[in-house]
């Protein structure tokens, strides 16, 4: 079969338009580097979300749950082999994602004969100080980004970034409960834009409705959520003793957090 670069352009749009479908109601993931540590949130209603990779490697992801299965199987597999053959500190979010994960996602979005992955994946990896710490962004169709501080990935390029816009001005400096506040509200700002809150009682961006009047309806839009669905926090701690550094946070642990939502 011989494919004109019409029919070549057009599948990849298709492909895409797939892929960006079954991405727009996942429930967005947020990463943000803070002064003990790294974490990733998110909120569930069912399967965890939040998983350790390796030593100072976490992962969430957003799309189908097999392929969001397999690129986390995948990403431990060639962790440890790599930490194994090498040594741990060869094992890094840039050569697992670079290397290991993205040329066979770009491999299966440019094979007509094969569905594309519907995922959309974060990892954070935590450095000695804060610094140190980044996050790799990956898409379905292989491409990645590093950022530092924080990271976002939602089902739809608006929702990320209003999430990313939420979340600027974090710094090296934070404290885990500042981080998980400013996490939280990123997510809420996220989710709200992807989900396509907008009914016919919801005034469209730019029809006057202020920062005030939108926020309020973003909050109430988290604490809705937060009466049906659970608040998933994975973190690295930088200066544990114990040998591994990831935990996930309990209810105690965000009872301040979330104090005032869920009234």
């Amino acid at each position: 079969m011989v494919y004109s670069p019409f029919d070549f352009n057009e599948a990849v749009a298709q492909r895409r338009e797939f892929a960006e479908e079954g991405l727009r109601e996942g429930s967005p993931v947020v990463g943000v580097s803070h002064d003990a540590g790294i974490l990733l949130l998110t909120v569930r209603k069912s399967q965890r979300k939040v998983f350790e990779i390796y030593d100072r490697l976490v992962f969430s992801a957003i799309g189908n749950q097999s392929d969001v299965e397999q690129i986390r199987i995948g990403a431990i597999d060639v962790a440890h082999r790599e930490g194994f053959e090498r040594s741990p500190d060869d094992v890094t979010a840039q050569r697992l994602v670079g290397f290991s994960l993205s040329p066979p996602l770009k491999r299966l979005f440019g094979d007509q004969f094969s569905a594309p992955a519907v995922v959309r994946a974060v990892f954070g990896e935590m450095g000695r100080t804060p610094h140190d710490d980044v996050f790799y962004v990956l898409n379905y169709d292989g491409d990645f980004v590093q950022t530092t501080r924080f990271a976002a990935v939602a089902g739809s390029q608006a929702a990320e970034d209003r999430m990313l816009a939420e979340l600027e001005g974090l710094g090296p400096d934070s404290t885990l409960n500042g981080a998980l506040t400013r996490a939280l509200r990123a997510w809420a700002a996220g989710a709200y834009a992807s989900r396509g809150r907008r009914s016919e009682e919801e005034p469209e961006e730019g029809s006057g409705e202020d920062a005030f009047e939108r926020q309020e309806r973003i909050d109430a839009f988290l604490r809705e959520q937060l009466g049906r669905a659970h608040v998933e926090v994975g973190v690295l701690e930088r200066s544990v003793p114990r040998e591994s550094k990831f935990r996930l946070l309990g209810d105690s642990d965000l009872q301040e957090v979330l104090r005032g939502l869920r009234d």
